[in-house]
């Protein structure tokens, strides 16, 4: 695909117009034609976009627009059948979830995944040392906690008072935030949230929001999130990637999203 006109700045940063690249430093992530397609039927179709250092763009669309099969395109879960995957000018689109990892990515899923029988301190514990390699020194204990490190990533999530709690016995939100630490105890130059608020109460979801808005300003981290509650959204991304038909509809600032009679129509017509 060639190059296009750069779109003009929205209120939450530039605009992208679907179908045009912007020329600006490597991306952090970005895909280029990106396809997927089982048994003929195509569920993940052509899909062009950027995602800049330090951005936050939010992934959506109806039920069924393929948001997540592109989330297991980027992460690796999937291989494409067409079109290619970069991670900070890298080509990763043949690379295992594994490799990918290693590089800087890092990504939640819509069910929590944490060690239950473990302490919240011993789980971010755990992530520190596999990054830092004390897991593999056989000849000295490693430390339980993960040290500085892992207090560190407790505070930022707002967790470093459960600390001794059994995973298995937090809130859902609050798992929630747990695997978001886990993540960010690898130091993850890219996250992908996938759905962070699935299953959280509402009385948590306003916390949950917080801690994930103080990674992105704190740390740096590129965001890409899935997510259904718009009103989150709104006021924390950049921009937004709408989906629809396995294809990307729109790629511009919130307010224009929104507003575009596109947009609307996918959803009206779907249902979101």
């Amino acid at each position: 695909m060639t190059n296009g006109p750069t779109a003009p700045a929205g209120p939450h940063g530039p605009a992208e117009v679907p179908g045009t690249v912007t020329t600006t430093a490597v991306p952090v992530l970005a895909l280029e034609n990106l396809s997927w397609s089982v048994g003929g039927a195509l569920i993940v179709d052509d899909i062009t976009m950027r995602v800049g250092e330090g951005e936050f763009v939010a992934l959506i669309g109806p039920n069924g627009a393929g948001k997540t099969s592109l989330f297991n395109l980027v992460s690796g879960l999937t291989r494409p059948t067409g079109g290619s995957v970069r991670l900070a000018g890298t080509d990763v689109t043949r690379h295992a979830p594994h490799r990918r990892a290693r590089l800087g990515m890092g990504r939640t899923f819509q069910t929590s995944s944490v060690f239950g029988d473990l302490t919240v301190g011993a789980n971010v514990g755990l992530a520190v040392q596999a990054r830092t390699g004390e897991s593999r020194r056989f000849w000295r204990p490693a430390s339980p906690d993960g040290g500085a490190g892992a207090t560190d990533v407790l505070d930022l999530v707002r967790l470093s008072h459960r600390s001794d709690v059994l995973a298995g016995d937090l809130s859902h939100g609050d798992k929630r935030k747990l695997e978001l630490a886990l993540l960010l105890a690898r130091r993850p130059r890219l996250i992908l949230l996938d759905e962070p608020m699935a299953g959280v109460s509402a009385g948590e979801i306003d916390e949950l929001t917080t801690v994930i808005g103080d990674v992105h300003r704190e740390q740096g981290c590129t965001v890409l999130m899935v997510e259904h509650h718009m009103e989150v959204l709104l006021d924390m991304a950049d921009r937004l990637a709408v989906m629809h038909h396995g294809a990307l509809l729109a790629l511009t600032d919130p307010d224009s999203a929104m507003a575009d009679p596109e947009v609307q129509a996918a959803y009206l017509g779907d249902g979101a």
